[in-house]
């Protein structure tokens, strides 16, 4: 299995919305495409309780069962439409993909 962990640092206030809101809207959509695409073993989103200077504020972790269903979701639509809301309200973003 790939698991394809993705941290993120959202702006205090974008597209018309609180850091708050937005981390709970891009949480829902990213929880909802599990039953878009079928090949995503697991995906849940994480938000940091203990924010502090340099930290990020949330954390995607999911889990493919090959790293070409990894690229495949890079590049699926539904999951192109998260992404392009998530880089309009984010200021930072690390990730990283390793086989258990």
């Amino acid at each position: 299995m790939i698991k394809h962990i993705v941290m993120w640092k959202f702006k205090d206030y974008a597209e018309g919305a609180t850091k708050q809101e937005n981390i709970a809207k891009v949480k829902a959509m990213l929880e909802a495409l599990p039953s878009k695409i079928d090949f995503i073993r697991e995906m849940k989103v994480e938000i940091n309780v203990n924010p502090k200077e340099g930290m990020y504020d949330a954390v995607l972790i999911s889990g493919f069962d090959t790293i070409e269903d990894v690229n495949a979701y890079r590049i699926h639509p539904e999951h192109k439409k998260v992404s392009a809301f998530v880089s309009l309200i984010r200021e930072g973003r690390a990730s990283v993909d390793y086989e258990v």
